[in-house]
């Protein structure tokens, strides 16, 4: 039975034509039943449609067509469960279609096929003699269903797509919101080191294109490191110059030189260097090192690139483009003038790639993981992409264009309205002050203008000035990053996370492999077991903060006491060090811990006699909670911090918090969506610290509210059961006060 389930969906998943690959279902499923008939019901527009059949009459094939709401067919679609009937036509729900000649079957089985909660079509099995299905002939149906779900929902969505309909839809994955609409460049896609082996007809000539391609690819990275130096933004400079030494001849550079004298085009010899090397450092055991192979294919990209369109990131003045590409790299986004990048649209890449943080710290739209988008022949066309739904529009329908430009100007629109207030203090109707401070990691988005609408930086992410390294960066390089953040925050208070890496956060030179990353080796508990590390961090920090009372320290993933006790112990050590070595006392700064893990919501008294400040990580608390793995989207749908038990949750934390005196602020997603803010507020937090681009929204929300109204408002959605419940409620209450384009 395994083995005939594996063949059909294997069937079905390889074929590459949808009309071939039900043909083959149904043949393949009538045989493994050894019934008299098989058909399947694929759903459009709210109707089923006979999609492929043996044993009905072929010429209804995709023209016999049967709402919904109608016949045995429709009833399994509404029911979402298999129908399994002796004597069929007995039904009251039986609906003969002379079409498709199905007079002479009595027994009748169907199935639902559901991709992600949402019914695509029904799998049908008939006989002529009336008879009961066996509950194994059953149950083989619905795994077959389930298991073909995801190839046929594929395989349709493909077959629309070369349906030649002028609009098209691609779907991807969120990695930086915001909408957008410009043309298409494609970078990359036709570009690969798999190409005829071509001999050179002149050696001095390949020679000569090949440097001109790597003197123009060297002065780019020299122009784009310089122009990182000058911005003081070290962590983006040290990837072109990482890239700039193996340009040289006694590295790469030489070695793509030798192929070309030894009788290949300029093309031919960068391809062979880059697979040859490539294939080398894919075959190490130590995952750092196989990491760097990804070096090796950017460098081999760039030159190609340079070979064969050297124009083609040409752009016009102010002409903004939409970057399709197979895996955008920080240097490939880097190459761009931020008014001239509209959006990023990739193959590949993870939502915390380097070129994912990069995208959010430029506030560029971003949508990963759309397939097939490179072979979709969409050059120069017309896109617009919506990140907030991981949506991608190609050549829009001009209705469809008119709507999303008049979303784009009523936002832009509402920006200028938000920004007007911008500058005023965060105060409720009702006199409540609430502190806005902002979340940050790239220092390229920390600058002067940081804390001049906010009252501070409320998490400053350390890990991605590690994440953008090739290796741990040493204390003179962490001081310089952290004194430039806390003077760009002026007299602000800045709170520092120390290295919080692992789960969905990894170091390409410090792989972590494990089977549950969420639940393991992440946050303090790394930092805890190499001290090593933790005090050189840690004494960074504390030489930064120097002569102000600016730095707060904050832990992640603190899961019991010890830590904390532990963590406490290595910042005394390294306070009484730089005390004896730079002759100047170094006092312990405020110390606060992030509430991750739901345990310590039952700790707090306990936590309030050992640190002097909570953050509650929203996004890890819910994943927690509720143990789903946002990240995984076959559960990711599960994920809701608007969950009432959630809620409950973090009302628990601030009134536990309040009543020990240990202030309490949320710096996760939530605190920067509007509804998940009026949560918070109602539940009396008072200090929300948020993405740059949301502050504005959110201060000009807040302003509008009372708190006392939102206590009323919390206490009915604690009531309610669920997220959607929720969000419900409050969007009528904000409608009720003409709020509602505020959290649309």
């Amino acid at each position: 039975m395994l083995k005939t389930l594996r063949d059909i969906t294997q069937a079905v998943a390889q074929a590459h034509d949808l009309e071939y690959a039900l043909a083959q279902l149904v043949t393949q499923t009538k045989k493994a039943m050894n019934t008299e008939c098989c058909s399947i019901y694929i759903i459009e527009e709210q109707q089923l449609v006979l999609s492929a059949t043996d044993g009905l009459a072929l010429a209804a094939v995709n023209a016999a067509r049967l709402p919904i709401t109608q016949g045995l067919v429709g009833l399994v679609a509404q029911r979402e469960e298999a129908i399994n009937l002796a004597d069929a036509p007995s039904h009251p729900r039986f609906k003969l279609l002379p079409e498709v000649a199905e007079e002479a079957y009595s027994a009748f089985l169907a199935v639902p096929i559901v991709y992600q909660k949402t019914v695509i079509g029904v799998l049908v099995v008939q006989q002529v003699k009336a008879r009961q299905f066996s509950e194994g002939e059953e149950a083989f149906l619905m795994t077959l269903a389930a298991q073909l779900a995801v190839a046929i929902k594929g395989l349709t969505h493909r077959a629309q797509l070369s349906a030649g309909l002028q609009q098209r839809y691609y779907t991807g994955s969120q990695a930086s919101k915001g909408i957008a609409i410009a043309q298409a460049l494609v970078l990359g896609g036709q570009i690969s080191f798999e190409r005829d082996e071509i001999i050179a007809a002149s050696v001095t000539v390949e020679e000569k294109r090949l440097n001109d391609a790597m003197g123009r690819c060297k002065d780019l990275l020299i122009s784009l490191s310089q122009r990182f130096d000058r911005e003081k933004d070290e962590e983006a400079a040290s990837i072109f110059k990482a890239l700039l030494l193996l340009l040289e001849k006694s590295s790469l550079g030489g070695e793509y030189i030798k192929e070309v004298r030894s009788g290949w085009n300029a093309e031919t010899a960068v391809c062979l260097v880059s697979k040859r090397y490539i294939e080398h450092f894919d075959a190490m055991t130590d995952l750092y090192l196989k990491e760097r192979a990804s070096d090796i294919r950017d460098l081999g990209q760039r030159v190609l690139r340079q070979l064969i369109e050297p124009d083609k990131i040409f752009l016009e003045p102010e002409t903004p483009v939409i970057l399709i590409a197979k895996e955008a790299s920080t240097t490939l986004l880097a190459e761009f003038p931020r008014q001239k990048l509209a959006g990023i649209v990739t193959e590949f890449g993870g939502a915390n790639s380097h070129a994912a943080i990069l995208a959010r710290a430029m506030g560029v739209p971003a949508i990963i993981g759309v397939e097939g988008i490179l072979n979709a022949n969409i050059e120069k066309s017309k896109l617009i992409i919506n990140a907030n739904r991981g949506q991608v529009i190609v050549e829009p329908s001009a209705l469809v264009l008119a709507e999303y430009q008049s979303l784009i100007a009523a936002q832009e629109e509402q920006q200028r309205q938000y920004a007007q207030e911008s500058s005023l203090k965060t105060v409720t109707l009702d006199g409540k002050r609430i502190y806005l401070y902002i979340n940050s990691g790239l220092l390229s988005s920390v600058d002067s203008e940081t804390g001049a609408d906010s009252d501070g930086i409320g998490l400053y992410r350390t890990e991605i000035l590690f994440m953008l390294k090739q290796c741990f960066p040493g204390e003179i390089e962490q001081l310089e990053i952290y004194r430039k953040v806390l003077k760009a925050a002026g007299s602000k208070p800045v709170v520092m996370r120390t290295l919080d890496v692992g789960g969905d956060k990894p170091l390409d030179y410090f792989p972590i492999i494990e089977d549950n990353p969420f639940l393991g080796w992440r946050g303090i508990r790394l930092s805890l077991d190499h001290p090593e590390l933790f005090l050189i961090q840690l004494r960074a920090m504390l030489q930064a903060a120097i002569d102000t009372e600016q730095l707060h320290i904050l832990l992640p993933m603190v899961s019991n006491l010890e830590e904390i006790d532990l963590s406490l112990i290595y910042l005394e050590q390294a306070c009484h060090e730089l005390t004896a070595e730079l002759g100047k006392i170094i006092t312990m700064p405020k110390v606060g811990i992030m509430l991750e893990v739901p345990v310590l919501l039952y700790q707090l008294d306990e936590v309030a006699q050992r640190v002097d400040f909570v953050s509650v990580g929203s996004n890890d608390l819910t994943q927690y909670l509720l143990a789903v793995d946002r990240n995984n989207p076959s559960v990711s749908p599960l994920f809701d911090s608007f969950h009432p038990g959630v809620l409950r949750a973090l009302k628990f934390a601030v009134e536990s918090c309040n009543q020990h005196q240990l202030p309490i602020s949320v710096c996760g997603e939530l605190a920067g969506e509007p509804i998940g803010a009026i949560l918070l507020i109602a539940m009396g937090y008072e200090q929300l610290s948020m993405n740059q681009a949301s502050l504005a929204r959110i201060n000009y929300l807040l302003r509008r509210v009372s708190k006392q109204e939102l206590s009323l408002l919390l206490a009915q959605a604690l009531c309610l059961n669920s997220g959607d419940e929720v969000r419900d409620l409050v969007t009528h209450y904000c409608e009720q006060r003409g709020l509602l384009a505020v959290i649309s």
